[in-house]
């Protein structure tokens, strides 16, 4: 690759910063601060610092086998080519279109406040959810090139917008009658931030794209470390930022009431409807943007799972000049979004991807010796990934079955439908 095609420090930054401030803030930070109250931002801050852990193993993953395959190539590299290895980049796929119907819900939930409908809200959600998938998905097909320039105008507009916000916020945060709910007193027991941080996680998940870029990052062996640890501690802070003004500035009733765009009423005490509008068009934005890239990686990391045989070889097939799992990974996403709430979603997302994570973390300890890297810190990723999915479980086992349900039959599908493949496999050849 000729150097001017290679990804410098910046734009691989870029890439963190713009897969994490996507869709997932905008989403998740109603459910959060629902539910933490104002532990909302020690909850997002354990949230982030399972995150900053674990890009340790995927600092040092990265420069020892750097591929576009990312998470797949080291889970594969890790584990081997089997059932598990198979099962849990299945896991990866269907984690990416959980994500995408995510952002679209979230998109759903902004867009009607934007044009000021009213009537039927739910359905007003759905058509706008189901819309924008299928815009983003045209998009991909008539030109990659354009979901790239997409996204790098998406991540300076929203970074402004959340920055503008968070300055301005600071800024008012002293006289707002509201600034005492951050009181230790009105934080839920240590359980429930655990679990309203692992909720939120899906916000801190996307670093890992950098992984996908890490083959065409400049200076590789310095690069690579500074373009996670920077994006990852960045995003840290503003999420902390962004959670103290959100519930320092609005009533926990009002946070409750207007849960799916709390952010763009947020803004309100600052900047009335005016603010309350340009939250609302950065939601909007970061969404789209979201969609767009994550439709892109889904289709991929489906491609890169049938190139590794752990999916049938028909995945590596084109259609209308993409691979064919763009289709499949829309129409998934379609379903999903129509039949799901929002913290279903949110919390099936967060399960997968703590799982995933906690099985990186333990392919960096297993390989510390190649990957030149510490066996402490991984292990202590894998324990901090286990023990938050436990406590997420726990809370999800008393209040709602139903997301348990749904989070273990998608990973009994995943784990099914690559036993049934490998032995289907198996049985033809020796046939």
């Amino acid at each position: 690759m000729a150097d001017n095609d290679q990804i410098g420090l910046r734009e691989a930054v870029s890439i963190g910063i713009g897969g994490m401030v996507g869709g997932g803030i905008f989403a998740v930070l109603g459910l959060a601060a629902d539910l933490a109250k104002g532990g909302t931002p020690v909850a997002f801050l354990f949230a982030g610092l399972i995150a900053l852990v674990t890009s340790y193993s995927y600092v040092h993953l990265s420069r020892a086998y750097p591929d576009r395959g990312g998470t797949v190539r080291f889970i594969n590299e890790g584990f081997g080519k089997g059932v598990f290895s198979g099962g849990i980049n299945n896991l990866l796929w269907v984690s990416y279109i959980i994500m995408l119907s995510l952002y679209a819900s979230a998109f759903g939930s902004y867009a009607p406040n934007l044009w000021s409908i009213t009537g039927n809200t739910q359905l007003d959600t759905h058509i706008y959810s189901s819309a924008i998938i299928v815009l983003a998905t045209a998009v991909n097909y008539y030109s990659i090139k354009i979901v790239g320039s997409i996204e790098s105008f998406a991540v300076i507009i929203k970074l402004i917008i959340l920055l503008g916000f968070v300055g301005i916020g600071a800024a008012g945060l002293p006289g707002n009658a509201n600034l005492g709910q951050l009181n230790m007193e009105h934080w839920e027991s240590p359980l429930t931030l655990v679990t309203a941080g692992m909720i939120i996680f899906v916000a801190y998940e996307g670093f890992e794209l950098i992984a996908n870029a890490a083959p065409d990052i400049k200076s590789p062996e310095k690069n690579i470390a500074r373009a996670y640890y920077i994006s990852v501690i960045f995003v840290i802070l503003l999420y902390l930022a962004i959670a103290i003004i959100t519930v320092g500035s609005l009533p926990f009733d009002q946070i409750k009431t207007a849960q799916d765009y709390v952010l763009a009423e947020a803004a309100k005490p600052m900047l009335g409807q005016l603010g309350f509008t340009i939250i609302t068009i950065a939601a909007l934005i970061s969404t789209f943007s979201a969609i767009n890239a994550s439709l892109y990686g889904g289709s991929r990391v489906s491609y890169e799972i049938a190139e590794d045989d752990e999916l049938p070889h028909e995945f590596t097939a084109q259609f209308w000049n993409q691979p064919i799992g763009l289709m499949f990974t829309t129409l998934a996403t379609l379903v999903l979004v129509n039949t799901l709430k929002l913290e279903s979603i949110s919390t099936t997302g967060s399960i997968g991807f703590l799982l995933i994570f906690a099985i990186v973390n333990l392919v960096g300890m297993r390989k510390a010796s190649d990957i030149k890297g510490s066996k402490w810190i991984p292990g202590f990723g894998a324990i901090l990934c286990f023990a938050a999915l436990a406590a997420l479980l726990a809370h999800n086992y008393q209040t709602s079955k139903i997301n348990l349900l749904i989070a273990g039959g998608i990973m009994a599908t995943c784990f099914g439908a690559e036993w049934i493949y490998k032995r289907r496999k198996k049985t033809g050849a020796s046939d």
